[in-house]
């Protein structure tokens, strides 16, 4: 309803507007930091009155006339971006930028954060739910794995025995730390200013973790490096963890920014100009959204162990607002389910 303002209110059920849209009813849904980013302010694009949310899991309840893989009954994982399958983007898997899509749910059109949502592109945009599956795990999928797998570890590249600091604890920082361990880096280093956040990284998987509020970072990296680290990845979205990247990187990294940002960061071009450093920035596209849904399947990533907290649709507002006091509440990833 605007920045800082926030409803749970009936709204009208969602109908085909395409042939190629599906209505799909939301079982689990979740929240994201984007969408506390749109409640800010951050994201002027998406107006008063718009139905936030872009991941989740639920069942089709119709599909439009040119729809081809799925059916009424189909448990489906909805994806955060929108594909047309068609457009130069598409042709490209940059899905995020399709001409026709790119990330709308709960952005430019309403979205996942309601009993039910349309699909556009249903055949693009819709992944088949396995059967037996953890659909709680899955909705991690529908964003924060592949962002942080793809803009972090991917644009980073992330390569066996480089030396990877992550910049954020949050869901995604926690996201590109469990896929960045599909490429066999020597070390990753997790920092954060919330130490239960810090306790969870170690238990995932990082070999060290360093909070900034209690200890200078780069005087401890150049005291345990050569010259810095292969890749920084910058998981928060403010100035100063970009700062942090800047300052720790070694000639020739990488710094791979997933954070959303609200303002500008000083870019140190003065210092880096000289280093052969790359700098990335990115919206997920899910081209291997596929791919991450066989390692849940197969249990090489447990996804869920990121959920927290848990909700009914009822509960919405108290979702928010335990998601929104993260550091308060302990709070990694909630789940929100209908019913």
């Amino acid at each position: 309803m605007g920045p800082g303002k926030k409803e749970w209110k009936d709204a009208p059920k969602p109908i085909l507007v395409d042939p190629t849209d599906a209505i799909v009813k939301v079982l689990k849904t979740t929240i994201c930091g984007t969408d506390l980013h749109i409640l800010k302010g951050d994201v002027p694009a998406v107006t008063a009155g718009r139905i936030l949310g872009h991941e989740g899991v639920g069942i089709v309840e119709e599909v439009g006339s040119a729809v081809n893989n799925f059916k009424k009954g189909d448990h489906v994982l909805i994806s955060c971006i929108t594909s047309c399958g068609k457009c130069e983007y598409c042709k490209k898997q940059m899905y995020a930028h399709c001409e026709d899509g790119g990330w709308i749910l709960g952005h430019l059109i309403d979205g996942t954060q309601a009993e039910v949502v349309r699909i556009p592109h249903a055949d693009n945009s819709l992944y088949p739910i396995p059967p037996k599956a953890n659909e709680e795990a899955l909705v991690m999928l529908s964003d924060i794995l592949p962002t942080g797998h793809e803009i972090g570890v991917l644009n980073g590249a992330v390569k066996p025995g480089d030396i990877v600091a992550i910049v954020g604890a949050g869901p995604v920082g926690m996201s590109v730390l469990l896929t960045a361990q599909f490429y066999s880096p020597a070390q990753i280093i997790m920092i954060d200013t919330d130490e239960s956040r810090l306790e969870l990284a170690k238990k995932f998987g990082a070999t060290q973790t360093i909070n900034p509020a209690k200890n200078d970072v780069l005087k401890i990296i150049t005291e345990q490096t050569k010259d810095g680290v292969d890749v920084a990845i910058e998981a928060v979205g403010i100035p100063e963890t970009f700062n942090i990247c800047q300052d720790i990187i070694r000639p020739g990294g990488h710094i791979a920014n997933v954070g959303v940002h609200g303002k500008s960061v000083d870019l140190q071009l003065q210092k880096l100009w000289i280093k052969n450093i790359t700098i990335t920035t990115g919206l997920v596209n899910t081209n291997t959204t596929s791919m991450l849904l066989k390692t849940v399947e197969s249990k090489k990533i447990q996804p869920e162990q990121l959920i927290t907290h848990r909700f009914t649709f009822d509960q919405m507002l108290e979702a928010y607002e335990v998601f929104s006091n993260a550091a308060r509440e302990k709070t990694m990833k909630v789940i929100i389910s209908n019913g």
